[in-house]
């Protein structure tokens, strides 16, 4: 399994990587792939949420549920997808709040590594999708590895925002914390957005949260690309 992952998290998921069901997983994808079925994204991309947000600089974990399985889109972030791809709908409703919440205009792409490099963790549910077929990784493994993710995180000495969009994320982390803020609305997405996603104002609470706890704001601003 290719690994590309910051070195502080390699201490605190030792013990996943080192697991039967990784172990397992890992057949999986190689059997996958011996098989000619395409998968997304790239194997040098799987971790790159990790690799982009080690646990000392987290302060928004965003989760999402699995990759994006289109040609070209996914690269290891929720929500995210790669310079001059179209962006998809659900993050369209982000950016629409983003703009209601704290003014900030869509930026007109979709790459939001500079949100991970600040300390958000845009972290999925399960890692890895065949192309075309959403949820097609489900329940082979990455689900046990990122609940040691979000536990790791949980954990962590200083508080942290979680936005939890959806009932997928909600359970994901159900037992975080109080001492966490945990702020929760429907998913983004255009089936749902109108029930509560809209009018949220998640971005706005979250800095409030991060400068009171002397964390500092996220700059919600997407520079170009």
């Amino acid at each position: 399994m290719a690994v590309n992952l910051h070195p502080d998290w390699l201490e605190p998921l030792q013990r996943e990587f080192d697991s039967p069901y990784m172990a397992a997983l890992r057949q999986f994808l190689l059997e996958e792939k011996a098989a000619g079925k395409r998968i997304f994204p790239r194997g040098r991309d799987w971790f790159r949420a990790l690799d982009l947000t080690p646990p000392s600089s987290i302060r928004v974990v965003i989760l999402g549920q699995d990759p994006y399985h289109g040609e070209g889109q996914a690269h290891g972030l929720c929500f995210s997808v790669q310079p001059g791809v179209r962006v998809p709908p659900s993050l369209v409703n982000i950016y629409k709040e983003l703009k209601a919440d704290l003014g900030i205009d869509p930026p007109g792409h979709g790459f939001l590594e500079h949100w991970a490099k600040q300390g958000v963790l845009l972290l999925n549910n399960v890692l890895t999708v065949e192309m075309g077929l959403a949820a097609s990784h489900k329940g082979r493994g990455w689900e046990r590895f990122t609940d040691a993710v979000v536990a790791h995180v949980n954990a962590l000495p200083d508080p942290v925002v979680f936005m939890l969009w959806g009932s997928h994320a909600q359970k994901k982390a159900a037992s975080v914390d109080p001492r966490h803020l945990v702020l929760k609305s429907v998913h983004p997405s255009p089936l749902s957005a109108h029930g509560g996603f809209f009018g949220c104002r998640h971005f706005s609470k979250a800095n409030a949260f991060l400068e009171a706890n002397g964390r500092g704001a996220i700059d919600w601003a997407l520079p170009p690309v």
